[in-house]
């Protein structure tokens, strides 16, 4: 992101708030009190943020990344304290405030954007109701609220701003609610502005467009960001300034493109080495990934906090605890808290990149070459209409596919354009409109799950967006896996207790879930350690296919990679097949085998993933991918209307009245991989390689 260039970074670490200062956090320590022990969580946390500053906080999840924004806002639940430090927004003094000057903060000086915003909405009210709220919170009349509402919903682009008022939020899309939690928190027009993961589960487009709409904002307003994610993409985006936690200390700060292009702290260069490199797949290698795992909350140890999980560790580190070692780097200050700072970039890997465990071959590729691959899953030509009459939405449209056994099919478009829809009709959750079937091994599935077989349930498993769809919250971690587990029926009471400990065991080191999560509940679990917890409990059962929806995306890197990899791992070992719905390109390209592309409930290009990936592209394959790359916003999936393209309205490409007025044909690019566009597949390719070059070039 440019700056100018006199401006200059704020200090790594200081010892008193600043005028300028829009947030400071000075020695911050907090704790939750934990079966009637005081546990830290963080620990002298210092930073700050300027007005108009953009400040990324990044780090796993349980490294007290939410808990610095309850602080700020003071919002921490009745368990927690803050022991030491201070906390200033705008220049007050957020610990001596008293019930009314915090209410007073709250409404005009600082907003928060939380992570699900299903849950920051009130499922009873309209959106009228709750955004007018909003603004009468913040000192406006009713009269003046409601035309305030309708302006802001305008401002944070919802073009039907009357529709969205007089909607309910299970009404909306994910996007559309992001936007209305963001319209809400922009009601005050604060000098400070938290975001706690934003755009988790948003696809790539409508990510792009929240992002770009948060940095408009920001412009406009002048207003500070905190912008928490564990999402390295977004933060290099969006952020002139990085701080990296672990284990509630923050271990290394700095200008963002001086930390990621030359990170000072072990973890932190692990953390960048989890991302899937650009073109790399799983059968390239394993994923490097960071040994080990956090300490408990409260648990203290002499020398440096991160000893036990680095690979550049010796002797000083597990006895003296790192200072705050400043440094001067091309862009500004950076900080670290390692004692080796100046070669933390020559970490050694963990994992053999290249394969050193086999993953080079791949795991569904069959002993006889030339025989063709056994489907396991097949939809054919499967549609769904929701609603009646001039109310129907059809959300899929004549779709087929096959997944072959031992394979990875990835599944991507943006939210809307059927990609849940259709795991739900594989799942016979939903069913498909007359005349489409679904079949389990070349025979058909009924359409209602209670309908099937056993054998025919144990063999599709689902792991769910989001894992409180799937998790019970009033179960500990030990039930809910072992509820799932698939047992021999001549086991013995005690051979299957035995047994039933080793596999729960097992999972749960597959998955990174430490063992003393084992007798917790899953409402007291993170989102992260939930998710986690989802796909232990799906692996459970040994199951065939496994349809993942979005099963990545509430996970942070480190995480992220432990769990690519275990996938990977468990179908080449198992010829598991999957069923890969993702927004994260990067993580299908890593996984998937073979691509298929939705829009607005139709397959717009299908094939290999690396053909799909390197291209000729449909049109709107290309702008997801831009959107990825480069932050570019584009037109939402909707419902098809008339008799062309099904993306001419939004074709960047649209070469004349054919698009409007005839449907194009498959086009084959060749080795199995379709276009669905009226433009011949040579083209196409000179097109995209004459803008790849443009782009180069500027």
């Amino acid at each position: 992101m440019n700056r100018p260039a006199s401006s200059r970074p704020a200090l790594a670490t200081f010892s008193a708030p600043r005028d300028d200062d829009a947030l400071a956090l000075v020695g911050l320590t907090v704790a939750y009190r934990v079966r009637g022990r005081e546990r830290d969580v963080l620990t002298d946390v210092s930073l700050r943020i300027r007005r108009g500053e953009a400040y990324g906080l990044v780090g796993e999840s349980g490294c007290g990344k939410s808990t610095v924004a309850l602080a700020a806002l003071r919002y921490l639940p009745r368990n927690g304290r803050v022991k030491a430090g201070r906390i200033a927004i705008a220049g007050d003094d957020v610990l001596a405030l008293d019930a009314d000057g915090l209410r007073t903060l709250r409404a005009n000086a600082v907003s928060m954007v939380y992570q699900d915003p299903a849950s920051a909405l009130n499922p009873t009210l309209t959106i009228a109701r709750q955004l007018n709220e909003a603004f009468e919170a913040a000192g406006a009349d009713a009269s003046v609220a409601r035309s305030r509402s309708h302006a802001m919903l305008e401002r944070v682009r919802i073009a039907d701003p009357g529709r969205v008022l007089a909607s309910y939020a299970h009404q909306l899309s994910g996007g559309m609610q992001q936007r209305v939690v963001i319209a809400m928190a922009l009601a005050s027009n604060p000098a400070l502005l938290i975001l706690d993961e934003p755009t988790t589960g948003l696809d790539a487009t409508v990510e792009a467009e929240v992002l770009d709409l948060i940095a408009r904002l920001r412009a406009e307003l002048g207003m500070a960001v905190l912008l928490i994610s564990h999402d390295l993409a977004v933060i290099g985006r969006m952020c002139e300034r990085v701080g990296v936690l672990y284990a509630g200390r923050l271990v290394e700060e700095g200008v963002t493109r001086d930390v990621f292009e030359r990170a000072r702290h072990p973890y932190t260069v692990g953390l960048l080495r989890c991302l899937p490199a650009h073109g790399r797949n799983k059968h390239a290698g394993a994923l490097d990934t960071i040994p080990g795992e956090l300490p408990a909350p409260g648990a203290s140890a002499p020398g440096c906090i991160y000893a036990p999980r680095c690979r550049l560790a010796d002797a000083r580190c597990r006895v003296e605890a790192p200072p705050p070692h400043r440094m001067t780097s091309p862009h500004g200050e950076q900080m670290s808290r390692c004692h080796y700072h100046e070669r933390a970039i020559e970490l050694p890997f963990g994992n053999l990149i290249g394969g050193g465990d086999g993953s080079q071959t791949s795991s569904h590729s069959p002993s006889n070459p030339d025989a063709e691959p056994r489907v396991v899953l097949r939809a054919l030509d499967v549609s769904r209409t929701f609603g009646h009459g001039a109310q129907a939405v059809r959300a899929l449209d004549g779709v087929s596919i096959e997944l072959h056994a031992g394979e990875t099919l990835g599944l991507v478009g943006e939210s809307g354009s059927g990609k849940t829809t259709l795991a739900r009709m594989l799942l016979g959750l939903n069913a498909p409109d007359a005349g489409g079937a679904v079949e389990l091994d070349g025979k058909r599935l009924h359409a209602h799950v209670a309908r099937r077989r056993a054998d025919e349930r144990a063999a599709l498993r689902v792991v769910f967006q989001h894992p409180d769809a799937s998790l019970n919250r009033a179960l500990p971690v030990k039930r809910l896996i072992e509820r799932a587990l698939s047992r021999p029926r001549d086991d013995t009471q005690a051979d299957r207790q035995a047994s039933d400990e080793s596999r729960i065991a097992g999972l749960l080191e597959a998955v990174r879930v430490p063992a003393r999560y084992l007798v917790a509940r899953a409402r007291q679990l993170s989102g992260g350690l939930k998710q986690r917890v989802a796909i232990a409990q799906a692996f459970a059962g040994e199951p065939r296919i496994v349809i993942c929806d979005e099963p990545t995306s509430a996970l942070d890197v480190s995480v992220q990679a432990a769990i690519l990899n275990l996938l990977a791992r468990l179908q080449r070992e198992r010829g598991v097949s999957y069923l890969f719905i993702s927004h994260d390109l990067d993580v299908v390209r890593y996984l998937a085998d073979r691509i298929v592309v939705l829009y607005a409930g139709r397959i717009v290009e299908n094939g290999p993933a690396g053909a799909v990936f390197d291209g000729p592209w449909h049109p709107y394959t290309e702008t997801l991918l831009a959107a990825r790359a480069l932050g570019v916003a584009s037109a939402n999936s909707t419902q098809a209307t008339g008799r062309g393209c099904i993306f001419s309205a939004h074709c960047p490409r649209k070469v004349g009245a054919i698009c409007d007025e005839a449907p194009p044909s498959l086009a084959d690019a060749g080795g199995g991989h379709r276009i669905l566009c009226h433009i011949p597949v040579d083209e196409l390719r000179a097109q995209q390689s004459a803008t790849s070059v443009t782009q180069a070039a500027t």
